[in-house]
């Protein structure tokens, strides 16, 4: 593929940053407005526009643009710094695909640009404690009571529960068929009656991941995506595009900042860049991250070409949080005494590889844990033959616990 911009994108990108240039909010609107109400204003200004959720059909909020204009668009939108927008990452990258793919077109307008401006957040409710990486061994069930349906159970690691108004949820609908047939998919008001919160606080000292209990919620039949009995056909949607839009690890620590620590400590009275351990890990890092970057150029050229990128997309979650992690730990190491000194919240060199050591074992379960990873790369990568399943074909109700 050829990485140099056509005479049309040329074109995009110079609107794209102009535009860019006079519209990102300034350090004087944002004086005193919380994180969370400067990714509304700056969403909802990009949406204004025409600049928000660039693929999406103008009728939804987007502006009908092709991949590479998104692309170019991530590329130009990096470079001016505005506020952090990642709060409308999982209604935007999953809830909103499923919508199109599954929900109706009245549904689709109501909902779509909404989520679109940021007016309203969607959170993803699929992980559960008796669960561990088996989405499909899900227990939370929902009970058909006339037009609607009544859910009683427990979700767990769920982002943004806590700001969302809606969700998306996979429910167990029938506990006598296959673990796979008896799902079916729903969308859910966060504010329903019964739905109870509680946030999980992390050794980063964050708490954006939660435990959501389900009480006789009540949720209408109509917020059904797909048939009864196929919410794992409707869930596959949400995780083809749950994979594209969570990454390996977005820390700043990467080969980069962990050269120039390397560069600024001592070893034995010398740069610690001189030791040949210490080099050894700088080169495995730096190729992890080539290997990476040219691992993502490749979906970028299925992109190009029309095409959707494929089950590589798991790749990049493999390799690069446990890259950060083992980076981050050794940086910290290197640091010597330095190293335990830990402020949340700072964003300077000497916090950055404490902040991403507490935070990226986050990134290795959300979107599937390594070791899903890996047989989603063995499986339909590689062809290799599937695990062996002690659960296939049999009821769900018969299928042995540990109660």
């Amino acid at each position: 593929m050829d990485f140099n911009d056509t005479a049309e994108e040329t074109k995009f990108r110079e609107a794209a940053a102009a535009w860019l240039k006079t519209n990102v909010p300034t350090a004087e609107e944002l004086k005193g407005v919380d994180a969370m109400g400067q990714a509304k204003l700056w969403q909802k200004r990009k949406a204004d526009a025409g600049w928000a959720c660039l693929r999406w059909p103008k009728e939804f909020g987007g502006r009908g643009a092709t991949a590479i204009e998104q692309v170019i668009w991530g590329q130009e939108e990096a470079k001016v710094d505005p506020p952090n927008t990642g709060v409308f990452m999982i209604g935007q990258g999953m809830g909103g695909p499923t919508m199109m793919a599954w929900a109706t077109e009245e549904q689709q307008k109501r909902y779509l640009p909404k989520m679109a401006s940021g007016e309203e957040i969607w959170c993803q409710l699929f992980s559960e404690p008796a669960g561990g990486s088996d989405l499909a061994a899900l227990r939370t069930k929902a009970v058909r009571d006339g037009d609607d349906w009544l859910i009683n159970g427990q979700k767990i690691w769920t982002s943004g529960a806590q700001y969302s108004d809606y969700g998306i949820i996979v429910l167990r609908t029938d506990p006598n068929v296959p673990k796979h047939q008896g799902l079916s998919y729903f969308f859910i008001d966060m504010k329903s009656e019964g739905i109870e919160i509680k946030p999980i606080k992390q050794m980063s000292g964050a708490s954006g991941f939660n435990e959501v209990y389900f009480t006789d919620v009540r949720v209408s039949d109509v917020q059904r995506l797909g048939e009864v009995g196929q919410g794992w056909q409707v869930a596959l949607t949400t995780l083809m595009n749950e994979r594209a839009t969570i990454g390996g690890g977005r820390s700043g620590a990467g080969f980069k900042t962990a050269m120039k620590l390397a560069s600024e400590v001592y070893i034995d009275d010398e740069p610690a860049i001189k030791n040949q351990g210490v080099r050894a890990k700088l080169a495995n890092w730096y190729i992890q991250e080539a290997g990476l970057k040219y691992t993502g150029l490749r979906s970028l050229t299925a992109l190009s070409r029309g095409e959707i990128p494929g089950p590589e997309n798991s790749i990049g979650k493999l390799v690069g949080a446990p890259k950060t992690q083992d980076l981050s730990s050794f940086a910290i190491d290197l640091m010597e005494q330095a190293g335990v000194a830990w402020t949340p919240g700072l964003e300077d060199d000497e916090n950055l590889f404490q902040s991403a050591y507490m935070d990226i074992p986050g990134m290795r379960i959300a979107g599937g844990t390594d070791e899903i990873m890996a047989n989603i790369i063995a499986e339909r990568v590689l062809g290799l033959p599937q695990e062996p399943r002690m659960d296939k074909g049999i009821p769900f109700s018969e299928v042995p616990t540990s109660n």
